[in-house]
């Protein structure tokens, strides 16, 4: 559990910062410059709020009623660097081993689990220089768990990494959400990454605390749009995969008894999973239509769509109790006549779910 309300300053930027997550990954999203790593400082005590509290499990950590303000080394807290900082002159293994130097004690059977956990053991003798992107920041999150932190801040871990870098490492982030067991700050600008790790999502704008709440409801808010971006503003879906045809390498998943074919996963049926699908490649139809190649057809019903100026609208839809959210200009949202309330089938290509958006819960 983390519990954060905290106002301060950082430069000409003000800090009022505001969120509780319950258990496992809070992503702090929001664009460049909107204050997120600001507040991971707060927290781990490397800045100081000029007011609030901060506690981690329960136990606090800062609160300025009662004159408390833990240092840094009390505090715990485990830190992920968009640069792996890596000694370059030890290898792996040393690397990892740091926290045995600056006192602590590190458990044989706990740097096993850590080392399969981010699957590095082939790594252990090589040197930071002669790993790859993807490969030193493994490592880098190894040594952070390796220090026994009471939470680890992840702070933009995926930016300096290309896209093969990042598909790389992906997977093992998915493995590192499930099993830590520690809470998991994870702060990013890139939305696919959040809809892929996060429980939770705290949007900064500002520097101030704009929404918080579970991830799926978050992304569909449709008076986010600024702080969020518009592009790739999307949904995610959470269903259990109930069939696999390796004739057309097609996965089968239920979600709210509506079947959704995505390419094959690879992942056991009966197994839950994460879909995001972007508002941008879902489009509405009032009535099934023949003929057409689009193979997902779900049914829906209408909550919200936004009044706005230019092309696009943003509408709101639910499948069951799960929100959908899809973009369409306002001329087809006028020439259909939706309103909130209405029906309308949601038809979304198979396609238009990328294999990397599919993930399994405890997946590696």
């Amino acid at each position: 559990m983390i519990e954060v309300d905290i106002e301060g300053s950082a430069g000409n930027l003000p800090i009022r910062a505001t969120f509780r997550s319950d258990s496992g990954v809070t992503a702090l999203f929001g664009h460049s410059g909107a204050g997120k790593s600001t507040i991971t400082k707060m927290i781990a005590g490397l800045l100081r709020p000029e007011r609030g509290r901060i506690a981690i499990n329960g136990e606090t950590l800062f609160d300025t009623g009662k004159g408390m303000d833990q240092p840094v080394r009390m505090r715990r807290i485990g830190h992920v660097f968009q640069e792996a900082r890596l000694f370059p002159h030890l290898t792996v293994k040393s690397n990892l081993a740091f926290a045995r130097w600056a006192g602590r004690t590190i458990d044989r059977t706990r740097f096993d689990q850590v080392v399969e956990l981010l699957g590095i053991e082939s790594l252990l003798s090589r040197r930071p220089g002669t790993l790859s992107g993807g490969e030193r920041q493994r490592v880098a999150i190894g040594r952070a768990l390796l220090s026994s932190p009471r939470a680890l801040v992840m702070d933009e871990p995926l930016a300096s990494l290309d896209q093969g870098r990042k598909a790389e490492i992906l997977p093992f982030l998915d493995r590192l959400c499930h099993e830590a067991k520690i809470p998991i700050l994870y702060v990013s600008h890139a939305l696919e990454e959040v809809a892929r790790l996060a429980d939770t999502l705290v949007v900064i704008s500002r520097g101030e605390t704009v929404a918080c709440g579970p991830t799926a409801e978050i992304m569909t808010r449709l008076d986010l749009g600024a702080a969020t971006g518009r592009h790739e503003a999307g949904s995610v879906l959470v269903g259990r995969v109930s069939a696999m045809d390796s004739h057309w390498s097609l996965s089968t998943i239920d979600v709210e008894g509506h079947e959704i074919e995505v390419p094959a996963t690879g992942i056991e049926p009966g197994t839950e999973v994460r879909l995001r699908v972007r508002a941008r490649d879902v489009s509405l139809a009032l009535a099934d239509v023949p003929g057409l190649s689009i193979r997902n057809r779900l049914p829906v019903t209408i909550e919200a769509i936004t009044s706005e100026t230019g092309p696009y609208a943003e509408i709101l839809c639910r499948i069951g109790e799960q929100p959908l959210r899809v973009r369409l200009t306002r001329a087809s949202v006028s020439d259909l006549g939706l309103a909130p309330g209405g029906q309308a089938l949601a038809l979304i290509k198979t396609i238009a779910i990328d294999r990397r958006e599919i993930i399994g819960s405890g997946s590696a």
